[in-house]
């Protein structure tokens, strides 16, 4: 088995990457410093948000309880903890409240830091975010569909307050240093963040009881302009944020005394991100404020950057070439050290910190890595042209072994991100790993509408969805054919939510194009979608299809469900009961058909499940269900 010369059928090659070990891996989502070092991060296991705690001295990271799962219910969470004055301030699970609980192990030791609520069981909230002197938590309240900003103090002595109201949503709220300002970003339906968001601002008014604001400002952005993660200077002089106005996604300083606005960075790159979920932050100011390190990505690769705020130069930071993809970067306030995400094409996700100094260091590890770096395969940009003869982009995967050779051209899997506003990055991607360790290729289609190459590409599906996504993957895979890097006749399409109704459409309006498709929870019908979602996504499809019912005939022609009798090709479908974004009636309209036309099939329906898998044992049988669907209707067909 050791020869790297056995030749063996492509997409049934062993591999050490079993559905288990997908099972087993750990899911990153946030990281946060407090003022003495102490590193907080929150990782999914099995589905359960557990926040891990790292005391400043470098010994072993412990969870901060065993109590409470941690996770944020606005939206689709995210924002679900913040950290300071020796405190973390989490949303539990269940009851949506937030609890404060100390970073400090002799604490909870002595029974003195066991968590403790500050607000009542009352709506969701998320992005908690604490005064300069500890005193009092800002944070985005969501009930009975009506959102807002809320205060809190942080004894829970006071009943929390609404600070601002009237929006349809709120995100990213953050306080001025001095305690007596606070900046945060609203919208409206139809919009979504990524359309048209307003970065607005207030004084806030101190009394006996909870602060209250003034008058309200608008700093920036509209209906047609994205603004992403407002920040304050450390010395409040100026005001931070991320504007897709000139056509990318840049980082913008506001003078808060001359109201004059300065551009820092540049490049024809994305140095914000759209804002899916709560809390999101992709840039931090140096403790002195001289500086910014921020995300710039391009062509799908992530790197870590530097401005010098005074001057504007830029540069990039040296950090080693395993790491391509960045998330959630977080500056210590009393060094110059970044705390984040950080993964590769060849590296799982890991919590690092990096100073210039000392370089990357690993503080957890998303996976046992036991597996050498050599089994995996790193991504390469592709571009390509769509059936219009527009350019379109993805990340391309070959199929990899140190055992084995394929037999002729490999089958080929066309993954299809969700969103449909959304990228696949060259961070690690367990998913198609587990594909190419097996002897297909990957191509993950970045189609006309994603994000990640700047504001007109993100645009393009604007009334297109359903047409672009579905076009661009049948001409990427068709692209990677002609190349020799996939065989016709073993072509696949596989994708989740907006990924699954592109994987519907591609089998409908393309029979015959792939043998098979992997549809996860997909949007099968949009009237009942626009009817029945929740209301972050309630008027999405506004823009994608155009309002109703004037579109009426638009979401008819593009709902997969009055077309299933088109698909002939094998398509095994999997969807959760519990999903409240994509009902679970959508897959099941879509199976009955199947089953009524004798079109090879499987269904799986998880109990438990929400909109997407989240469970050990639900993730290791949906890649074994794959796996033998794919050998039974592909390899073997």
């Amino acid at each position: 088995m050791n020869n790297p010369n056995i030749r063996k059928q492509y997409g049934l090659w062993p591999s050490p990457i079993s559905p288990k070990r997908l099972a087993r891996g750990l899911n990153f989502s946030d990281v946060a410093w407090d003022h003495d070092g102490t590193l907080v991060w929150r990782e999914s296991r099995s589905g359960e948000g557990v926040l891990v705690v790292q005391s400043p001295d470098g010994s072993a990271p412990r969870d901060l309880n065993s109590d409470f799962a941690v996770s944020a219910g606005v939206g689709y969470g995210g924002g679900d903890f913040t950290v300071g004055h020796g405190e973390v301030y989490f949303i539990e699970k269940e009851s949506k409240r937030i609890y404060r609980q100390s970073t400090s192990a002799e604490g909870a030791q002595s029974g003195s830091g066991a968590a403790r609520p500050i607000t009542p069981a009352f709506g969701a909230a998320a992005s908690p975010t604490i005064s300069s002197d500890g005193r009092y938590i800002l944070f985005v309240h969501s009930y009975e569909r009506k959102d807002s900003l809320a205060i809190a103090d942080t004894d829970g002595k006071f009943w929390p307050q609404k600070l601002v109201y009237g929006d349809d949503f709120y995100m990213q709220p953050c306080w001025h240093p001095g305690g007596e300002r606070i900046a945060w970003i609203a919208w409206n339906h139809p919009q979504m963040p990524w359309d048209g968001t307003r970065l607005q601002m207030a004084n806030l008014h101190m009394g006996k009881g909870l602060p209250m604001p003034g008058e309200i400002t608008t700093v920036a952005g509209d209906d047609n302009t994205s603004i992403f993660q407002p920040q304050f200077s450390p010395d409040g002089r100026s005001l931070a944020y991320v504007s897709d106005e000139s056509g990318w996604w840049q980082i913008y300083l506001y003078d808060l005394g001359t109201q004059e606005r300065r551009q820092l960075t540049t490049t024809e790159a994305e140095h914000g991100i759209p804002a899916w979920v709560q809390g999101l932050r992709t840039y931090g100011f140096s403790p002195n404020g001289k500086a910014i390190f921020y995300t710039h990505i391009q062509n799908g690769v992530g790197e870590l950057w530097q401005v010098e705020v005074a001057s504007g130069k830029n540069k990039q930071l040296s950090l080693d070439e395993q790491y391509t993809w960045f998330e959630q970067l977080a500056v210590h306030a009393r060094g110059e050290r970044v705390a984040m995400i950080a993964s590769g094409g060849k590296t799982p996700a890991r919590v690092i910190t990096y100073d210039e100094k000392e370089g990357a260091h690993v503080w957890r590890r998303s996976t046992s890595e036991d597996l050498h770096p050599s089994i995996y395969t790193p991504p390469e940009a592709v571009t390509w042209q769509g059936m219009d003869g527009e350019d379109v982009y993805g990340l391309f995967y070959h199929p990899r072994s140190d055992q084995y050779e394929g037999i002729g051209s490999p089958p080929l899997i066309v993954l299809i991100h969700g969103g449909p506003t959304s990228q696949r990055g060259a961070g690690f991607h367990p998913d198609v790993q587990f594909f190419t360790t097996r002897g297909y290729a990957v191509l993950q289609v970045n189609y006309r509408g994603s994000t990640g190459y700047g504001r007109a590409y993100r645009d393009k599906l604007k009334n297109s969805w359903g047409i672009y996504d579905v076009e661009d993957a049948v001409s990427g895979a068709r692209y990677l054919v002609a190349q020799g890097c996939g065989d016709n006749d073993r072509l696949v399409i596989m994708g989740g939510s907006a990924g699954g109704f592109t994987v519907l459409k591609a089998l409908e309006d393309f029979p015959g194009v792939f043998k098979a498709g992997v549809c996860m929870y997909g949007v099968a019908n949009h009237f009942t979608m626009a009817a029945d979602t929740h209301k972050f996504e309630e008027r999405y499809s506004d823009t994608l299809l155009g309002p109703l019912p004037e579109a009426a005939e638009i979401y008819r022609q593009r709902s997969p469900i009055f077309f299933v009798d088109q698909i002939q090709d094998p398509l095994i479908v999997f969807h959760g009961e519990e999903d409240k974004v994509v009902p679970n009636a959508q897959s099941d309209a879509i199976v009955e058909t199947l089953r009524r036309n004798g079109v090879p099939h499987e269904y799986h329906l998880y109990a438990g499940e929400g909109h997407g898998f989240r469970k050990a044992e639900t993730i290791e049988h949906f890649y074994g269900a794959v796996e033998r669907f794919l050998a039974e209707h592909v390899i073997f067909a």
